[in-house]
């Protein structure tokens, strides 16, 4: 059986607009021929999504998501390109689950390209340090900053951390299965998340203070 290795998936899946997963299993199941792979694809409807993803979508849902007993609160909006797929199931059904992944996977942004470019650079000058702290060697230092930069992005990024009930796709495989499944384009347009207390200074009592209050002096 041919070797399917990362570089072959990312082709299919640049090619394809399918899933990493589905892309990784259409090699698979053509031993790796790249252009079998394709109409395997294709036969399965899941290499459509690619054509879709141009379309423009002003429908979709605006998603509440309240967990952990009211302390974690999550407002999403998710578009497609009619009214009618934003009413449906499925449609609803992938708006809960997005939200869901916001509530327990604390994203800051969409996508890579909303990573403001001062912070891709600090945090990859940090991870310059540590590996200079490691004491690698200079000519490596910067191949190793790109590949913890990608897991930074995997980290941060919504639609490139690991779905939180399939860990073997990530959020954008999901919405691109839904696309694909659903035949509209889908996009993940911006969230808002809310911690109870987040960013607030917790009370610190004064016991010496309050026993002192106690004893009336």
């Amino acid at each position: 059986m041919a070797e399917i290795t990362a570089a072959m998936v990312k082709e299919l899946r640049e090619k394809s607009g399918a899933g990493m997963m589905d892309c990784k299993k259409a090699l698979l199941a053509t031993e790796g021929d790249m252009d079998k792979a394709i109409d395997f694809l294709r036969e399965k409807g899941l290499a459509s999504a690619a054509k879709k993803s141009g379309r423009i979508t002003a429908e979709g849902l605006v998603e509440s998501y309240i967990h952990a007993g009211g302390k974690i609160g999550v407002l999403l909006e998710v578009n497609c390109e009619t009214d009618f797929v934003a009413k449906t199931d499925e449609f609803k059904a992938l708006v809960r689950d997005i939200a869901m992944q916001v509530a327990a996977a604390r994203p800051q942004y969409v996508a890579r390209e909303e990573v403001p470019a001062d912070i891709v650079a600090k945090e990859k000058a940090i991870l310059a340090a540590q590996a200079a702290n490691e004491g690698k060697p200079e000519k490596i230092i910067q191949k190793m900053v790109e590949g913890r930069i990608e897991k930074f992005y995997k980290e941060v990024c919504l639609l490139e951390q690991p779905f939180i009930k399939d860990p073997d796709k990530t959020i954008k495989d999901l919405v691109t299965e839904k696309i694909s499944k659903i035949g509209e384009n889908i996009s993940v347009r911006r969230f808002v998340r809310y911690e109870l207390g987040e960013g607030l200074e917790k009370r610190k009592d004064d016991f010496a203070a309050e026993v002192m209050a106690q004893a009336g002096k």
